[in-house]
Order: structure tokens, then sequence, then C-alpha cells
């Protein structure tokens, strides 16, 4: 016989757990002890929220489901940025959290919150465990749901009596969940009249996003485009797809895209976006788009296909699949104009060197210099506001990652995340890019950085205010109010207060330098570069 925490770390075991981020509390100790007895390896964050944002950097690069586990009460309710942030993105995730015992519910009592009431909205299932015997089930049932269909995260709350019940668990070897049987391969004949349809364009193209990533496509990607001749724009999470040299990758669509993409996504005859959901921001007029193009979308939700756009041909599926059957086909596009024009048009986009000098860095060579110095498959961890902007329009990929908060915005996310990117690649060079606001959202993890001894570069674009809303409350509004920054620490004195040196430039003519010195320092770095708080995002 076991108690149920003890059934609970068993479980995760056998689902290949290596390690749990998390904040611990007293509802949730039984669970702590059983897992101080595993094996698994544990990071204390130091708030609960980091613990969601670990976890889905870890689960970024491993192609499975990170863990997080908290407490009760306010460290439930810290969790739910994380939780919601997984889910926009479809980061597969298993959140555990501790509970008041099961016969005081309703109560009000002591840290007692409804969690899965609370995340409802947000997140891809929940459970709330009432007897410790059904604990292997359940994780069983989390894993599966979390990594299979549109992945996302999945709750488990555990009152502390529940975890405390004795029990002769009976693990399970296989899943199966009524009503819950998510399309792998698309329909035959959809697919043989996307293949179709782009033997007969003159100018298609494929909009790519982050549910490449998920289903491991990207060498697909690569053998379609380059077979079919189909040039590739991207969504900000589908960054990193494609190398930003490789002849056929376009950039970025949206306001802030690169205008060759944009003007590849108002000018396409055939559109084919796979494993994006194509919002607001990244395309600003679907309708006007629908109605003059053929539209074909491939995802794995059935739910997203017609959200945003209207669609022509939907295919349902594994997208890594259905790019295989579409391969099978062999389709070849009538595109060799189309895409000669276009390449010109990317070749003329690139912006010349500042010259140095002038007092301030300017964030576009900042990015720029620090992407071609990073190792081919770096993971660029970003922000969010302007340095994310910066980072996307400027920051040119090789062969890594790009990994940032695209769904749903969150400040704060990049140093976390790059924490649970470490965890899970610990060899590969790992930055982040952040802004002083967003910084001042982490800095309390540079403890959770120094006690993992890994290394992370941290890149601050430091400007004195919350950078967007600056430009935003300047272009449609009064003029800036309640964004200055006025209180800051000493970044410096507060990184050497962490044992973690720094440096500090403000002029482009010591970028290249200074770079390189941060990306061959030994541990953990910190580099602030003063930007003229005037400096903008434009807007293509």
């Amino acid at each position: 016989m076991i108690n149920g925490a003890q059934a609970l770390m068993e479980s995760l075991k056998r689902e290949g757990v290596e390690r749990v981020f998390g904040y611990a509390g007293a509802t949730i100790c039984p669970a702590v002890d059983a897992l101080a007895a595993t094996g698994i390896a544990y990071t204390l964050v130091r708030t609960e929220q980091n613990a969601g944002h670990m976890a889905s950097g870890y689960a970024r690069m491993m192609g499975k489901p990170g863990v997080c586990m908290v407490t009760s009460g306010p460290g439930a309710t810290n969790l739910i940025t994380g939780i919601a942030t997984a889910y926009m993105d479809s980061i597969p995730m298993v959140a555990i959290t501790g509970q008041v015992q099961s016969y005081l519910l309703g109560r009000d009592i002591f840290q007692e919150v409804d969690i899965t009431g609370a995340c409802a909205p947000f997140i891809k299932h929940s459970y709330l465990v009432k007897d410790a015997n059904d604990i292997p089930r359940i994780v069983k049932e989390a894993f599966h749901i979390a990594s299979t269909g549109r992945q996302g995260p999945v709750l488990i709350d555990i009152p502390i009596d529940i975890q405390q019940q004795m029990i002769d668990p009976v693990y399970p070897d296989s899943v199966d969940i009524r009503g819950y049987k998510p399309s792998v391969k698309g329909n035959d004949v959809q697919i043989k009249r996307v293949a179709e349809a782009i033997s007969a364009a003159q100018k298609p193209l494929l909009c790519v996003g982050g549910g490449l990533f998920s289903a491991k496509a990207q060498e697909e990607l690569v053998t379609l485009c380059e077979g079919a001749r189909i040039p590739v724009v991207t969504t900000m999470m589908g960054l990193g797809l494609l190398p930003r040299n490789h002849p056929l990758n376009l950039g970025m669509i949206g306001a802030f895209g690169t205008p060759t993409a944009n003007r590849a996504l108002n000018t396409t005859d055939l559109l084919i976006i796979a494993g994006a959901r194509a919002a607001d921001r990244a395309v600003t007029s679907p309708k006007e788009i629908a109605s003059r193009t053929k539209t074909v979308h491939l995802d794995v939700d059935p739910a997203e296909i017609g959200k945003n756009f209207s669609t022509t041909v939907p295919v349902v599926g594994d997208v890594k699949v259905i790019l295989g059957q579409l391969i099978s086909h062999r389709p070849k596009a009538q595109s060799e104009a189309w895409i000669a024009d276009l390449q010109a048009r990317r070749q003329a986009e690139t912006l010349p060197a500042p010259a140095p000098g002038n007092g301030s860095v300017t964030p576009s060579y900042l990015m720029r210099t620090l992407g071609e110095q990073l190792d081919d498959d770096a993971c660029v961890c970003v922000d969010v506001g302007q340095n994310q902007i910066w980072a996307a329009k400027h920051l040119p990929m090789k062969h890594g990652r790009f990994l940032t908060t695209g769904g749903l915005g969150t400040m704060g996310y990049s140093l976390p995340a790059s924490l649970g990117v470490k965890t899970a690649v610990p060899d590969r060079q790992t930055v982040v890019v952040c802004g002083d606001g967003s910084f001042q959202m982490f800095e309390n993890e540079l403890a959770t950085l120094k006690a993992m001894g890994t290394d992370v570069k941290i890149v601050m674009v430091h400007n004195g205010v919350l950078g967007l809303v600056h430009q935003i409350q300047y272009s449609s509004y009064s003029g800036p109010f309640g964004v200055d920054l006025t209180g800051s620490p000493d970044f410096e004195k507060l990184a050497e207060a962490y044992g973690i040196p720094s440096k500090r430039i403000s002029d482009d003519g010591e970028v290249d330098s200074a770079i390189r010195d941060m990306l061959t320092a030994s541990g953990p770095y910190l580099l602030i570069c003063d930007v003229d708080p005037m400096t903008t995002t434009s807007m293509t």
C-alpha cells in the first residue's frame, strides 16, 4: 500500500517525467515529500507563474508535456497566467495543484480556491481528484490529452487528504477516452484538391505557424516548399521553421512583418495556412484576402479552421501527416516568375548598418548583430513589447528556435522560459531578449538562474519606459501616461547582487564587441543596451 502522493509520482515516472518545476506549500507537501524520493529532478521557482513558463520552455524543446506543481489558493491562482499562456500557444503541459481537504471544499477555508473553475476558459481539460485510486488513470489521460490533437495544458487538482489516502494502485497501460479521438490523417479527397490547386497556381503561398513545431513537421515543410516551389511566410510563432536566409523564406507577416511577406500575402492566388490560426496580429484584413484568393487551411483542431479566415479547402489532421500526404502527390506550382520577383524585393529590404556615435543603440542593428554571432542552433527566448517586434523583424534565425508568447503576450515570459529550455537542452546556446519593463517582471528568477548554475545570456533593451505602450500613446492618444519606469534599480548592481556579470552600452559602435564578450563569457551574463525611448517599431 502507498498513499496517493506516491502513486502520483510513480505515475509521473511512468510517463517519462524527468523534472518538475514548482513552488511548495502546505496542501502540496505530501506530493513534494513523495517527489523527493523518486529521483525526478525539481526546480524551485521564485513565483508560481514562472513554473508554468519554465514548463512551457521545457515542453517546446522536448516535444512532450512539461510539468509544474504548486500549492492551493494564491499558489494556484498565480499559476493561472502560465497556464493561459501555454493554452494560447498550444503548448503541452500538465499542471498539478494542491487543494484543501475534499470534505471542506466549498466552505471558503484558508487557501481554498476553485482552480478548475477558474481555469475553465483557457485549459484543454482539468480534473478534481476525489479518490486516490483514480490518480494513475487521471495522470495517464492528462498526458495523452496534453500531447495529442491541438496540444495544450491539463490541470490536476488534488486535495491534501486524497494525497494522503492509502491505496493499492493499478497503473493503466493505455488510454481510451470516450469522445476524444483527434484526427491524424487528412481526408484523401481534400488532399488531392489541394495538390491540384498547387499545380494550377502561379502565385502560391504557404503561411506557417507554431503548429509545425508541435507536429515536428519542419522537414516536411522544407520538402514541400522546395519541391512544389512555394514561397513561405510565417506568423511570429513560426519564426525559425526555415532559416532566415532560405531563398523561399519571405519572413514574418503582419503589422510588424516584412514588406515582402505582406506583399506576397496580398497578391497570392493560393494561400495555404498550415499550423496557424492567422489571427489579427498576423492578418489585419482576412475577409479581403479570402474574397479574392483560394484559401486552404491545414490544422489538427477543426475549431481553428474558418475561425479567422473563410476557407475554400479545409483539411483536418496532424500537419506533419498532411504535408507528407501532399508531398506524395508531387505537386509543382507555375511560380518561378513570382518567386524571382519576391526574392528581389526581399533582398532590397536589407537595412544598412547605422553610423556609430549617435549616443544610443539602434535596435534593428543590435538584433542583426546578435543573430549573426549566435550559434547555428541557438535558442532565443524573447519577451513582449518593442523588444519582441525588433527581434522578430531583425534577428536572423538559422537552425535554432525563436521562443516567445504569441497568443497571450505575457510580459516576464522570456527568462523563465529560457530556464526551461536549458533544462531540456543544456548544451544549446540560449539567449534572452527583453525590455527593462519585462526584466522587472522576472528579475526574481535571477535567483533560480544562479541556483541552476546555467549560462543563459540576457540582452536588455533599456529605454526607461514601457516602450510599445509609450509608442501607441504618442501616436493614437494624448501622449504618454503611466509608462515611465522611473524608480527602476541600477541593473548592473542588481546583477552583481546575484553574482552575474554585466555590461552597459549606449552606442552602436560598442554593439559588436559587447555581444562577442557576452557570448564568450562563462556563465550567465546581462547586457544592457540603452535605446532612445522615442525609437519606434515601424509598421508595415
